[in-house]
């Protein structure tokens, strides 16, 4: 250097972990929300002890950890640097702020710290970290830009630059190893430490510095205690620049005489780039992370993001861990999925019979063309397609699929049948191990023992039904009483005054596939999913009630639509005291006898009627209409008293 010349600064760096992204991410999803205020953050450097030559700049290091709100934890091996992040909402908030007036208020603020001090020992005062940032949380895209506010003073460089001779060099590097952690303190003239306030008596200060490049430089920190010095009535100091693993240098400075305290400093610090360009930084952690991963980020976002601005008591949590399992892969089955994965639903069972055949694909989304002719030129199975759809439209999602007919009521059995008893048990099972039930099949019957079974084993069954131009979605009601006052709401049979039965024998072309407007489908399985959601938002699952309320407002009983007027109306009725399917005494029988109970119902359906009430239901029906047709006069009747009617009276 020339006898009389300014220092020369090594620039501080930022070293960004993606988990520090990570950790924003969620911080502004779940508490930041739409504040931009500033956030306390925290960075830490290698403590100079375990520097090597290697560490040839000054770097501040960012980690998840930077946002925990813990006080100094300055020890081993690591020295903790704090400060403050402001994260925007938008990217065109963090473009238009102006950086050199954010820069000035952040060293204004060390300046008023640091003019309240009277020594150097509190290292935290004097350097502080800035960041502001934008998270655009659907591309996994950061944009950051790091500060480390640094105070010019007028200080001059004197003389030549020395070496440190190895006994001061010693020194304070025991200083540095063995006592807690100060960048800056003042020496007497024999270079021995000065605790405590400043001496106006000694003008020797040494620097620890947190880098060992190995020019006679340093780093840029310093200077907020030059400023510090130059505040106190110092005029003319001795720099020693301690590097661990460096050469450490000592040299003199005199401050200029333009120096007045009065006037507001020139601020510095923004971080360039290697190439000493100002500029943002940006981090595309999409590009860096396990697909997988984002996947599941970018899935939970949306569901997050409603939590955040519409609905804060959204349990999120409590959708993601039910278990659901779906009877039908067709249509309804397909589209309920979609829009329970949408929901955040991880775990899916598929129950179904049948094999992928060539009109399903147009009409049911988690089948192609392919899957039409996979196995042999047959189609692929329904319930195990299914399930690997799922996994490849959502690699976290457990989805398995479970071939099997369900036992209905109507289509006789015998003893030496076990494959219905065998899907008997495997249904049971699957009850025991779901939260919720979709019935979704493509005949009445198939419902009947479903039904029967979710009253048993307390579960809640969501019923969807189509028509050519209508539809119907129910939530079935519950034996498990929650509210002593209410009764218990009906299920898909408890209209009926007859039990089901074989709908599916001799049925002519136009029977055999489900006819319906192709919107119905995708209406019904939306719906009730909707009300299966609202269902479980409620503060108390009441399940009871025809016009209960939840988070999303009104969960109704039932909902039923015509597409030929686009209409839809919400009814609600209460258990038909002789249900075919969830009356007491069904249960009861079930409860009792279990499979013996369902086999004489699928062979007799009058064996079920009389079970259940409806027998009587049905003679006494018929026995009032008699009475009723009896009562009528001939003149009511339309008939003539001399007229021959023996005919058709038999």
């Amino acid at each position: 250097m020339s006898s009389s010349s300014s220092l020369k600064f090594n620039n501080i760096n930022s070293f960004v972990d993606t988990s520090f992204f990570a950790t924003l991410a969620d911080l502004k999803l779940n508490k930041l929300k739409l504040d931009s205020s500033r956030i306390r953050i925290k960075g830490f450097s290698s403590h100079p002890s375990v520097l090597t030559k290697f560490n040839d700049a000054p770097i501040i290091n960012f980690d998840y950890s930077s946002f925990d709100s813990a006080e100094h934890s300055d020890h081993g091996s690591n020295i903790e640097w704090y400060g403050y992040i402001y994260n925007t909402n938008t990217i065109e908030e963090f473009k238009n702020i102006d950086k050199q007036k954010m820069l000035k208020k952040w060293g204004e603020e060390i300046l008023e710290n640091i003019k309240r001090l009277d020594s150097t020992e509190d290292y935290a005062s004097f350097n502080q970290v800035f960041a502001l940032t934008f998270s655009d949380l659907k591309k996994f895209k950061f944009y950051y830009w790091f500060a480390f506010p640094s105070i010019h003073s007028p200080w001059v460089h004197v003389g030549e630059v020395k070496h440190v001779s190895p006994e001061v060099q010693s020194m304070i590097q025991h200083e540095v190893s063995n006592t807690p952690f100060k960048q800056f303190f003042q020496l007497t003239n024999d270079f021995q430490l000065v605790s405590g306030k400043l001496n106006p008596d000694f003008n020797t200060f040494a620097f620890v510095d947190i880098c060992n490049n190995q020019t006679l430089t340093t780093s840029l920190q310093l200077k907020n205690y030059l400023y510090f010095l130059a505040l106190k009535g110092f005029k003319s100091i001795n720099i020693i620049s301690y590097k661990a693993d460096g050469p450490s240098a000592q040299f003199q400075l005199r401050l200029a005489d333009s120096f007045d305290k009065n006037e507001s400093p020139k601020i510095q610090g923004w971080e360039r780039s290697a190439q000493g360009k100002l500029g943002p930084k940006l981090a595309d952690v999409g590009a860096l992370s396990d697909p997988k991963r984002l996947a599941e980020q970018a899935v939970d976002l949306n569901l997050r993001l409603m939590k955040w601005r519409i609905a804060p008591e959204l349990n999120l949590d409590d959708i993601k861990k039910k278990k659901v399992l779906l009877l039908g892969a067709g249509t309804l089955g397909s589209y309920v999925s979609r829009t329970l994965l949408g929901w955040g639903v991880r775990n899916f069972t598929f129950v179904d019979s049948g094999r992928v055949s060539y009109s399903n694909p147009v009409r049911q989304p988690l089948y192609f063309f392919k899957d039409c002719y996979a196995e042999n030129g047959k189609g692929e199975w329904k319930a195990l397609q299914a399930a690997k759809a799922l996994k490849e439209i959502f690699p976290d999602v457990q989805a398995k699929g479970e071939i099997m007919e369900i036992p209905m009521i109507g289509h006789p059995v015998d003893n030496s049948d076990g494959n219905a008893k065998e899907s008997f048990d495997r249904l049971c099972n699957l009850f025991e191990a779901h939260d919720v039930v979709f019935l979704l099949t493509d005949s009445r019957e198939s419902r009947w023992l479903p039904t029967v079974l979710g009253q048993y084993y307390n579960k809640i069954v969501i019923n969807a039904a189509l028509g050519f131009d209508s539809y119907l979605v129910m939530r079935h009601g519950n034996m498990q009483k929650e509210d002593f006052d209410a009764q218990r709401l009906g299920c898909y049979y408890c209209s009926d005054v007859v039990a089901p039965e074989d709908s599916l024998s001799d049925r002519t072309l136009d029977q055999m596939c489900t006819v319906t407007r192709p919107g119905v489908a995708s209406i019904a399985s939306s719906l009730a999913v909707e009300l299966y959601i609202s269902l479980i938002q409620r503060s108390s699952l009441e399940k009871l009630k025809g016009q209960s309320s939840s988070l999303f407002d009104e969960v109704p009983h039932q909902i039923r639509g015509f597409l030929h007027n686009f209409s839809s109306m919400k009814l609600h009725n209460l258990n038909y005291k002789h249900c075919s399917a969830c009356s007491d005494a069904v249960i009861s029988n079930f409860r009792e006898t279990g499979w013996d109970f369902v086999k004489n119902c699928m062979n007799d359906t009058k064996y079920l009627e009389d079970i259940c009430g409806l027998s009587q239901v049905q003679k006494e029906a018929e026995m009032a209409s008699q009475s009723a047709l009896n009562d009528l006069s001939l003149d009511e009747l339309g008939l003539d008293d001399n007229e021959d009617f023996s005919e058709w009276i038999s």
